[in-house]
Formats: structure tokens, sequence, C-alpha cells
């Protein structure tokens, strides 16, 4: 029955994102007090929802949804945590489903993306988590092709996604009022995020571009 409520809750608050454009919506206050109703045992179960839910739903959504239920500084913690659990779920898939085959044509297709994995499988990562417009469901997948360890891609997530995560949390949660300084935020940081991962991003894929030097002989 709770999972069942808190489902409903994620639909209410998707359709209320979804529906912002008519500008004839419920407050966030009003989102939040429900989100409250959802029980003391609706916060841990969120994240799992959030990463099942993911499969299906961009996870910006999913976070803006988190925002309007909970608030921006327990959505945030929640949303990131929703994260982590959508990148193990489809790292895990890639992983045990695909083939050695299916595995090789998929990064065939994405030859500079696989070398980033193969030399630095950490900065990739993190790279493609502040680069704007990648999705993270492709990276996640591609990297349990690409064999790069669970933990891996979980340390730089959060430390490349946690802006990112807090700044859709931020909007979402103050859909009504984007003037208050939790929204200014939100899009400061994603300004800030967007402009240093295409830099960073263009000077690796050039440094990945370079061809590696012939191994040296030893004695």
């Amino acid at each position: 029955m709770l999972a069942l409520r808190i489902i409903a809750g994620g639909i209410v608050a998707g359709a209320v994102v979804a529906l912002s454009v008519t500008g004839n919506l419920p407050s966030s206050e009003r989102i939040r007090e429900f989100g409250q109703e959802l029980g003391p045992a609706a916060p841990f179960m969120w994240p799992f929802l959030f990463g099942v839910v993911n499969f299906l739903v961009p996870w910006p959504i999913l976070a803006g949804a988190t925002g309007l239920l909970f608030g921006t500084a327990a959505g945030t913690g929640l949303a990131l945590l929703g994260v982590l659990v959508a990148a193990a779920l489809q790292f895990g898939a890639a992983r045990v489903i695909a083939g050695e085959d299916f595995r090789r044509r998929v990064l065939r297709r994405a030859p500079r993306f696989d070398q980033l994995l193969r030399r630095n499988g950490l900065l990739a990562i993190f790279l493609s988590r502040i680069v704007p417009g990648l999705p993270w469901g492709m990276v996640n997948y591609a990297a349990g092709l690409a064999r790069v360890g669970l933990p891996v891609l979980w340390l730089a997530t959060v430390i490349g996604g946690t802006p990112k995560v807090f700044a859709y949390v931020a909007l979402g949660g103050n859909f009504d009022d984007l003037s208050a300084p939790e929204a200014k935020a939100a899009i400061a940081v994603m300004v800030v995020m967007a402009l240093a991962g295409l830099v960073l991003l263009r000077r690796q894929l050039a440094r990945a571009d370079r061809p590696e030097p012939p191994p040296t002989l030893q004695g």
C-alpha cells in the first residue's frame, strides 16, 4: 500500500512538472504537504523507486519531482541516492544481459568514448556527468559494457553529478518561484557546469585522439 502511495506521489509530481506550461498549478508547499502525508517510510523507499522508474523516465524529471515532494535539502540527498541506485541497476543490466559480441559492436560505434573509458574510466564518467545534454543512462550502460567497476561509476557520479542533482531538485522544488535564491543558485550551477564540462571534454577528446607512444624495450 505504501509503495502504491509513493508511486502515486511520483505520478502526481511528474504530472505537475509536465503541466507547468499551463500556469494553473498548486503551490510547491501544497505538493510538499502531500509528500509528507506519504508517511515516514517514504524517504527510505523513494531512492529505490527512483532507480526503477528511471528506466522509463529521465532522471532530471524524477529529481524535480523529488524536490517538489521533499524540498531541496532532503530532496538533494534522496535524488542523489536515487541516481546511484539507477546507475547500479543500469550498469548491472548491461553487464548481465549483453553478450561479448554485442558489447564489442556497441563500443565500436563510440570509439572516442571507449578510449576515454579504457584510459581513465573515472575521468570519463566524471566528464559525462557534467557535460550538458549527455544522457546519464547511456553512460551507465556503457560503463557496464566497458567493464568499468561499479565503485568507479558511483564515485564519478557523486563527484561530478551532485551539483547537477542539486540544481534539478532545487528547480523542481521552486518551480512556482524561479526568483527564489535556491532557483537562482541552481541556474548558476547549471551554467557553470555546462561551460566547464564542454571545455574539459574538448581537451580530453583531443588528448584521446593522440596516438599512444610505442612501448619501449627494456634491457
